[in-house]
């Protein structure tokens, strides 16, 4: 039985389904009648404003963006496919936390539901810190597909892996 590195903690049946598709060579065929776009967010800026129309449209008291952007060092193969971090610093008397998204190279390459995806997951950690309930409501939230988009997006990662 072929290990599913990315579709790991789905249930065996989901698992099986895939592998099916995956000994039948028709993965690949899956994602593209599902997903037949690709998108045209190609620059650090065009992500920036993707991002912020999503921010504004649902997390209006959420800290402002500083920073969003591609990562060509951000990897599938280390299962990071977007970071979310503060930088803080010391101005003066006061402490400033600077907000920035970093999204993998890879998310260029995709339709445009899976970067949709991945920019919700990333900006409900403005949010939510921790993968819990209330960050799945959020994204939900923000995305009503999310839990389909994220295990799509997993099969995609499973078909690009090989």
């Amino acid at each position: 039985m072929t290990a599913l590195k990315y579709l790991q903690h789905y249930p065996t049946h989901m698992q099986d389904k895939i592998r099916h598709l995956q000994t039948q060579n028709a993965l690949g065929d899956y994602i593209t009648q599902r997903y037949p776009q690709s998108h045209s967010i190609q620059t650090d800026k065009a992500l920036y404003q993707y991002s912020n129309e999503i921010r504004q449209a649902f997390l209006r008291n959420a800290p402002l963006l500083d920073k969003v952007h591609y990562d060509s060092k951000l990897s599938i193969s280390h299962h990071a496919l977007g970071l979310n971090t503060a930088v803080s610093r010391v101005q003066g008397d006061k402490l400033k936390a600077k907000k920035e998204i970093r999204i993998s190279n890879f998310f260029k390459e995709t339709p445009v539901e899976f970067l949709r995806m991945i920019v919700v997951h990333e900006l409900a950690h403005l949010k939510e810190r921790n993968h819990d309930k209330a960050f799945y409501q959020l994204c939900q939230y923000m995305e009503p597909d999310y839990h389909q988009l994220e295990f799509d997006c997993r099969v995609y990662l499973t078909w690009k892996d090989v």
